[in-house]
């Protein structure tokens, strides 16, 4: 079979106008950025603005191998499908950050005969969306020495600053550095850090902002540092919300791009869902909503991290109701959770799959808490023996779920013909959608209430530092907020080791932080890193591009 990559450069796109005819947007409302990708003006959110909207659907996933369990796939196939069967559908999707892409997993634009196109330009540079981010967050970081530098008008504890600086590139050597040395003139020495772009606040405001005036006061409103007094410092004490929206002016609007079968995707935000909210942009999605009866979009990892932050973040500010869950398993995850090292999933192991699918009935009972309808979409691969999938279908029965084999990766739209129709049958069922946990409840009851509904804890520690951290949080207001806790994506717990269905365990919480532009509560626990590292083999090592400009070992 051909590389993702070869497919995707065989394939023949259409003009990105003409996939924007297909959905009633006229030539005045698409911003093009070249032939096959263009940016979706705010006139067209407007015009659309009173039009009903379609229906709401969430891919998400059982807890995954490393190297992914295809939900960008059976998102990019199930858009697909839906046309087979008559549907009119639109697939929303976040933005790919570099770091995967060159580190272990990969592109984020779905595979095989599941791609969103052109491959190349979304997993690289798309529309500059990432790097406005980077510079706004970034031009916010030297606006804050700068303050310092000129005086500390403000009178900034440079031992208190919070917001640090970003690359959307995995680079362990940035975790922690010294700037301002080498004299009086290169400014004032400190101790700072990178995180990775995908996990700024920038980018969760961004994909939580409803406008620009929406997007200018959340910015404002980031909290940047605490004076000597242990007073609060915003971004607006800098006068920076202004010059960050600028930057931001373009990003804020959603991307049009198109599938292999040229059926209609859009492209927008990227937050990472183990230490971010992990959805694309409210934006996207609510236009998404206008333009197709049916919306198909994805949350990061598998259901205790995207998913419950989609439906308890998300959904809870945008007010979106999904009318169904597509949940993604492979048999090779489930082996992976039966014990089975990741280089052996490929082999036939009924022992292991018999361990491991457990963790498949703890993401099928989480997703019910929401009360929205769930269909259980079996991600094939090659290696699969057939053994290996009826056994997960008996188990879907036993557990009275609906359930769809996806073979999109190998023939996309074909291969997701019998999932789509389960899909449009569930959302034909009632949905009686529904938050995990109130406003009303402390920063502590909130966590407690994820901890043990979705995670299946027995309890909660919190460190002196969180603690302290959750005191502060609370004197700032933010006590209502909802919480987003950062957390590994290989377990429902928060040890990476503990595969499968885990109980009896307890979570800690070793720190958290007020994402107050964002509106949330960050929630650290486990050894999770906001700046990445590569691995011993980076998936870089792999690429390359030919004399005519070609690229290869994107995958």
């Amino acid at each position: 079979m051909l590389s993702d990559i070869q497919i995707a450069q065989q394939t023949e796109l259409r003009p990105i106008t003409e996939i924007a005819d297909n959905l009633g947007i006229a030539n005045e409302e698409l911003e093009p950025y070249g032939r096959y990708k263009a940016k979706l003006s705010d006139e067209l959110a407007a015009r659309l603005e009173s039009k009903p909207d379609g229906k709401l659907i969430l891919v998400t996933a059982i807890n995954p191998t490393p190297a992914g369990e295809g939900k960008t796939t059976t998102t990019c196939g199930l858009g697909q499908a839906m046309a087979k069967i008559g549907k009119n559908a639109i697939i929303a999707l976040r933005e790919p950050s570099l770091g995967p892409v060159f580190g272990i997993k990969g592109g984020a634009a779905g595979g095989g005969y599941s791609q969103v196109l052109p491959m190349e330009d979304i997993n690289l540079h798309f529309t500059g969306d990432m790097h406005a981010i980077t510079s706004a967050n970034n031009l916010l970081c030297a606006l804050l020495d700068n303050h310092l530098q000129q005086g500390n008008v403000l009178g900034i504890d440079q031992r208190r600053i919070l917001i640090k600086r970003c690359l959307d590139m995995n680079d362990r050597a940035l975790r922690f550095v010294n700037v301002g040395l080498g004299g009086k003139v290169n400014g004032i020495p400190r101790e700072d850090g990178f995180v990775i772009t995908v996990a700024t606040e920038v980018m969760a405001i961004l994909c939580l902002a409803n406008d620009m005036d929406d997007l200018k006061k959340r910015l404002g409103n980031i909290l940047v540092a605490y004076n000597y007094s242990g007073e609060p410092v915003y971004a607006r004490d800098l006068n920076a919300q202004g010059a960050m929206t600028a930057l931001l002016k373009d990003a804020l609007k959603p991307n049009l791009v198109q599938t292999i079968e040229a059926t209609p995707a859009v492209m927008h935000g990227g937050p990472f869902a183990n230490i971010a909210h992990g959805c694309n942009s409210v934006r996207a999605t609510k236009l998404s909503l206008k333009l197709a009866d049916y919306c198909i979009t994805e949350a990061g990892f598998g259901s205790d991290l995207g998913a419950e932050k989609f439906f308890d973040i998300k959904c809870r500010y945008a007010g979106l109701k999904p009318s169904a869950v597509v949940l993604v398993a492979t048999c090779r995850a489930l082996k992976y959770n039966g014990g089975v090292p990741k280089a052996e999933t490929a082999n036939e192991n009924l022992t292991a799959l018999a361990e491991g699918i457990v963790n498949l009935g703890v993401h099928i009972e989480n997703m019910r808490k929401y009360g929205v309808p769930v269909v259980v979409a079996i991600n094939r691969f090659l290696t699969d023996s057939q053994a290996e999938l009826d056994f997960i279908k008996n188990y879907c029965i036993e557990k009275g779920a609906d359930f769809a084999l996806s073979d999109v990766f190998a023939n996309g739209g074909d291969g997701g013909v019998e999932l789509a129709q389960k899909v449009v049958e569930a959302c034909e069922k009632p949905s009686d959608f529904k938050v995990l946990y109130p406003d009303t409840m402390t920063i502590r009851e909130k966590i407690e209430t994820i901890a043990k509904e979705i995670y299946r804890a027995d309890a909660v520690n919190f460190t002196a530092s969180a603690e302290k951290a959750m005191k502060e949080i609370v004197a700032l207001g933010g006590d209502k907020l909802p919480v987003c806790v950062a957390k590994t994506q290989y377990s429902i717990s928060d040890d990476p080791t503990k595969l499968g269905a885990p109980t009896g365990h307890t979570i800690t919480v070793r720190d958290m932080k007020i994402s107050n532009g964002a509106g949330f509560v960050v929630v650290y626990t486990g050894d999770i890193m906001t700046m990445p590292g590569l691995p011993k083999v980076p998936a870089a090592e792999r690429i390359d591009v030919d004399s005519d400009g070609t690229i290869s070992g994107l995958f």
